[in-house]
């Protein structure tokens, strides 16, 4: 099978070594179909120089390709069996147009939950969308969505064995959909330090937290990539996870980065269905779904119980399940097998 992973316009490169979300589902697909046997060519501009001669790049995009082109024949006579791309890809014209000509399949994970897809973006059979959640398969519900949890990997990312790990940690962008804030007062409430790991996104949500945030029990590492951010994971004692009352998570790397990592984890919720009850069970972290009515402290003091009841389980035993649940060439094999 020869599989093209196309890279988007976006600002970090492929695979990123920090903060990044498709973009790292997108290199985890490489090594996915890599490991299964697959021929991979990386598709587009932004993918890294550095990751050695055997990965074949080319620097194609096929929303540039104009039509009866010689780069169009070149695509076409290179017999690409399946696409895996960006979910923005299959409802944009240009791309769409050059992708039919192709011949092959394409699959896509839904990373955004805003996003509107043109009525006959996927068919469900060569043409296929998967969505992480019960809550995105009903957003997407007329697109014949097919539900699967997204896997994510970073560049030299490598979980070491577990072991039961210190305090708190918090990953992801520093903005109010994030909300930090509700983890911040959590771990306040139980006495326990925190690390917030990611970049800020969103300078007035930071001033208006700015006591909570900036608290004694509070340490900030800024974006993290490599081995570095795998030991945040590794060396905490549970990952803790919020959102703000009306964001809707769509692609979560944090829980399988985490579990992979043998690090439990410690959610909130405010609805049934979401990414945190499908890539959780009781045995790698523990859920709390609070009534949105609910102010902050509410929350706060339901994921603090979450906390204690995640500390309790196996690292181990996490990481087990983790690494069977989030594993790269097991979810390339579902992206590539045809319904």
């Amino acid at each position: 099978m020869l599989v093209g992973v196309c890279d988007f316009p976006g600002t970090y490169a492929f695979p990123p070594q920090g903060y990044g979300g498709i973009e790292r589902w997108l290199w985890a697909t490489a090594l996915g179909a890599r490991a299964a046997g697959a021929d991979v060519h990386l598709l587009g501009p932004r993918w890294r120089d550095d990751l050695g001669d055997d990965w074949p790049i080319h620097p194609i995009r096929l929303e540039e390709t104009a039509a009866g082109s010689h780069q169009e024949k070149v695509l076409r006579d290179t017999g690409y069996d399946l696409l895996i791309v960006g979910h923005e890809y299959p409802s944009l014209p240009a791309w769409r147009r050059t992708a039919d000509q192709l011949g092959c399949e394409v699959a896509t994970f839904q990373h955004a939950p805003a996003f509107s897809h043109v009525r006959d973006a996927f068919d469900g059979h060569r043409r296929r969308l998967y969505c992480y959640s019960p809550q995105m398969m009903g957003i997407y519900r007329d697109h014949q969505p097919i539900q699967e949890r997204a896997v994510h990997a970073g560049a030299d990312e490598t979980e070491p064995p577990a072991t039961r790990g210190t305090d708190l940690v918090w990953v992801g962008r520093i903005d109010a959909e994030k909300a930090p804030h509700v983890a911040v007062r959590a771990a306040q409430l139980l006495t326990r330090h925190i690390r917030l790991v990611g970049p800020v996104f969103d300078d007035t949500y930071l001033q208006r937290h700015r006591t909570l945030l900036t608290a004694e029990h509070v340490s900030w590492a800024g974006e993290l990539g490599g081995a570095a951010k795998t030991a945040a994971f590794s060396q905490a004692g549970v990952l803790v996870y919020t959102g703000a009352r009306d964001y809707i998570e769509a692609g979560a790397a944090v829980f399988g980065e985490a579990l992979r990592a043998g690090t439990p984890v410690a959610a909130l919720a405010w609805d049934k269905g979401t990414c945190a009850d499908a890539a959780l069970c009781p045995r790698t972290g523990a859920v709390s779904t609070v009534d949105p009515e609910a102010d902050d402290e509410t929350a706060a003091r339901a994921l603090a119980t979450a906390i204690e009841q995640a500390e309790t389980l196996s690292p181990t035993e996490v990481q087990e399940i983790g690494r069977q649940r989030f594993d790269a060439h097991a979810h390339f094999q579902t992206l590539a097998a045809r319904r």
